[in-house]
Formats: C-alpha cells, structure tokens, sequence
C-alpha cells in the first residue's frame, strides 16, 4: 500500500515538473513577439526619417522608449521562464 502511494507522488512531481518546463517554454513566447515588435517600430522609424529627416531627433526618441517598453515584455517573460525552470523544473 505506502509503495503504490510513494509511485503515485513520484508520477505527479514528474507530471508537475512537466509542466513547469513546458510552461517555461510557452513563457518565452513573449521574447518572440518582442522582437518582432522592435523590427516592426525600427522598420516605420526608418521610413518616417526617411520622409522627413528633419523630425530625426524626435523620431528617434520615441523609437527608442518604445523599444525599451517592448524589451521590458521580453524580460518579464524570461524571469517567469526562469522562476518555472528553477523553481519547479
């Protein structure tokens, strides 16, 4: 009877450890949709310069804080990815 309970808690902290690493992975989708959304502001920046290069400091400026903005989801989504693999992987 204890060996049948042992084997079952040992088959549910493999499943749980399962899931945390695949939850892990899921997480750092966001790392994708980051970069993703940092070539797309790069790309309309460029454009917008090229329209008018005289609007280039301004351009820049709020290219630049977008782009911290969503590399600020990147790393959130490494810290959970991390946290899951550490904690419960």
């Amino acid at each position: 009877m204890k060996m049948k309970i042992l084997q079952e808690v040992i088959k549910m902290a493999d499943i749980m450890q399962a899931a945390a690493l695949l939850g892990a992975g899921v997480a750092m989708i966001g790392g994708i949709g980051a970069g993703v959304g940092q070539g797309f502001a790069t790309g309309k920046a460029v454009e917008a310069v090229s329209r008018q290069p005289e609007a280039k400091q301004d351009i820049l400026q709020v290219l630049f804080i977008g782009c911290a903005i969503a590399e600020s989801t990147g790393i959130y989504s490494l810290v959970i990815a991390f946290l899951l693999i550490f904690m419960k992987g």
